[in-house]
């Protein structure tokens, strides 16, 4: 479980294939991964990786305020 950040992603994000690999590609710590194929595709997180995040906001750069990095230190 992650101890520092939460990745929310709004289920608008599902719904377009070209943000959800965006997203995947994007991060440099591997936060964001597709699980399944075709229609049925989802953009998730990979719940190891969480605490690795640098805070770059290059998933925010990407997806706007359909992704929100959560800081729990600051809640």
């Amino acid at each position: 479980m992650a101890m520092f950040i939460r990745v929310d992603i709004d289920e608008s994000v599902q719904q377009d294939a070209d943000l959800r690999g965006r997203l995947a590609e994007v991060c440099p710590v591997d936060i964001f991964t597709i699980a399944g194929e075709g229609d049925s595709a989802r953009v998730e997180t990979v719940e190891a990786n969480l605490d690795e995040c640098t805070l770059c906001d290059l998933c925010i750069d990407v997806a706007g305020d359909a992704v929100q990095v959560v800081k729990l230190y600051e809640e």
